[in-house]
């Protein structure tokens, strides 16, 4: 499941950021169930080719936010969402939408090749 996690080094996304948002889709879109345990530190920053500094901070993140809940020594596990899984994906799709904005906007794509190709994209 984690084999899923692509990180682009093209973009000006942060590493972390890539990470943490492959991870918030897979617990909200349900592939990783509450009371899972996610991989260690250690084994995901090898599988990815990462720091491992940089999935603890993605772990930090996760955890201050209610996604996954850190145990010393035992792992971190998915949590269970007081959250509407409806209300999950409206919230990622809101986060992936403004940052497929940004990054088209980065580009210097105008807003009127940006909507066609996604209706374009959309339509197929």
């Amino acid at each position: 499941m984690f084999e899923k996690i692509k990180i682009n080094f093209q973009t000006k996304e942060p590493i972390y950021f890539q990470i943490e948002e492959q991870i918030k889709f897979l617990i909200t879109s349900e592939k990783i169930l509450p009371g899972e345990q996610l991989p260690t530190v250690r084994e995901l920053a090898e599988q990815l080719d990462v720091n491992f500094n940089t999935i603890a901070r993605v772990y930090r993140l996760l955890d201050k936010q209610g996604l996954v809940s850190s145990q010393r020594g035992r792992g971190c596990y998915v949590v269970p969402r007081d959250v509407p899984l409806e209300t999950q994906h409206a919230e990622m799709l809101a986060e992936l939408t403004a940052s497929y904005i940004r990054q088209c906007g980065e580009l210097g794509f105008k807003k009127i090749e940006i909507r066609d190709y996604f209706l374009k994209k959309l339509e197929q």
